[in-house]
């Protein structure tokens, strides 16, 4: 069974991953670059994650990536709330263990699906 869009809804999911993956180095330039706030990091990844067991469904995703998948959207999911707002500063993500614990869990999926972790960051467009 094929999905509309598998293969845009699967792009999707891997670049919102390899933002995940990056050194916080790394994705506090990307977030400088694209002008937009660290919650972006996690949202995008809950857009594509909706979609994931789909993809599994599909065959478009392996299923053994579901419980790092998952995992993923807990910690980030934790992390949430008024009492947590400084773990979504742009300092945080050199420091937080959260933070630390989706890019190593990111990190095992690429690695999973595509051999290798390290992807170009995605480009995104901003609509203002």
């Amino acid at each position: 069974m094929d999905i509309p869009d598998s293969s845009f809804r699967r792009r999707l999911l891997i670049e919102s991953l390899t933002l995940l993956a990056a050194d916080a180095r790394s994705q506090v330039a990307w977030l400088d670059r694209h002008g937009v706030v660290t919650d972006e990091i996690a949202l995008d990844f809950a857009h594509a994650f909706d979609m994931a067991e789909a993809l599994v469904d599909a065959g478009r995703l392996g299923p053994g990536v579901l419980p790092d998948l998952r995992e993923i959207d807990a910690v980030l999911g934790a992390m949430s709330g008024a009492e947590n707002a400084g773990r979504w500063t742009r300092e945080a993500l050199s420091v937080d263990e959260g933070w630390s614990r989706t890019r190593r869990l990111a990190r095992r999926v690429l690695v999973a699906e595509l051999g290798d972790r390290r992807q170009p960051l995605p480009e995104i467009s901003v609509i203002r």
